[in-house]
């Protein structure tokens, strides 16, 4: 893991809000973890493509989730993925 974080700035999900609006994250290379906390079940968009959405958190503070919408190869291949995976 610390070679992965060689030279790469964590920042927590909960502090993402917070960073994109002092920070320029474009010109960082940054990474950060989540869990998902909750999955809704996939759903139709207007084109009849299947999407999923992932409720994710960090569990430090529980009340900052992000939101992460799975499209296309993405939600083909991850759509299954357990609550609770890292």
């Amino acid at each position: 893991m610390d070679r992965k974080m060689a030279n790469r700035k964590l920042i927590r999900l909960s502090q993402l809000k917070s960073k994109l609006a002092s920070e320029n994250l474009e010109e960082i290379d940054w990474v950060t973890f989540g869990v998902i906390v909750k999955k809704v079940t996939p759903q139709s968009a207007n084109n009849g493509r299947t999407f999923s959405i992932w409720r994710l958190n960090d569990l430090r503070d529980l009340s900052q989730c992000v939101s992460l919408f799975l499209f296309g190869e993405v939600h083909k291949e991850h759509w299954k993925t357990d609550q609770g995976t890292v």
